[in-house]
């Protein structure tokens, strides 16, 4: 999938969050937003989930425009969403977590339920446990199971380790590193040293507007560091 947002505004009433936001992410690649607190990344990925609606601007998947879909049909076309927070069913088990999502996609019943809880294993030894019950780790485990099993052509994430001991973070950037190659990744993250070792490419922004942006390595440390914080 072939990802582009161009001259992207988004207002909350008379509050201007989003300016002018464009960049593009190429099949199989990884976009690294990144940016303080308050600088509009959330607020971001909620407008190209159709979640929240923009001003103006536009967002197009292999040029073809979406910007007027619906959350539901953006998720149709191959968009998933990890957002801040995990927002998993926390009154479900982690088996109907992974069954609302499969068959609302069509993918009940088949491999790629078995191959993407293969990538997580704590989740088949806690398939019958409320959501709610599981650590923050293992939640953020389900929210990325419960995103992969929608074969998802771009994947979205905010801040998936935040709150998350190292060696979840590891499992995690691990398994998102997998499918570098396949799926494409837009990822909001605070922690630079992750979103060094996954992202090709880099936006930043502040205050809603895009201040730098290019090819992501590790050179690039030096100029990030001074946009977000460590």
């Amino acid at each position: 999938m072939r990802f582009r947002v161009e001259s992207l505004d988004q207002h909350y009433g008379s509050a201007q969050v989003l300016r002018k936001v464009g960049f593009e992410i190429m099949p199989g690649e990884c976009l690294a937003v990144l940016g303080r607190n308050g600088a509009g990344k959330t607020t971001l990925l909620k407008c190209l989930m159709g979640i929240l609606p923009a001003s103006r601007g536009r967002v197009l998947v292999d040029d073809t425009e979406i910007s007027d879909w619906s959350s539901h049909r953006r998720s149709a076309a191959g968009l998933a969403y990890v957002p801040q927070g995990r927002e998993i069913f926390s009154e479900l088990t982690v088996g109907e977590n992974i069954e609302a999502a499969a068959r609302a996609h069509g993918t009940f019943g088949t491999d790629v339920v078995d191959e993407t809880i293969a990538l997580f294993p704590v989740l088949s030894q806690m398939w019958r446990r409320a959501g709610g019950a599981l650590s923050g780790g293992q939640q953020q485990q389900l929210a990325i199971a419960r995103a992969l099993v929608t074969r998802p052509s771009l994947l979205i994430l905010d801040e998936p380790t935040e709150g998350i001991q190292p060696n979840l973070v590891a499992a995690i950037k691990d398994v998102l590193a997998s499918f570098k190659g396949r799926i494409s990744l837009l990822l909001v993250e605070q922690y630079l040293d992750f979103a060094v070792s996954l992202a090709d490419a880099f936006v930043v922004l502040s205050r809603g507007s895009v201040v730098e942006a290019g090819r992501m390595d590790q050179s690039s440390r030096e100029l990030l560091s001074r946009h977000i914080a460590i």
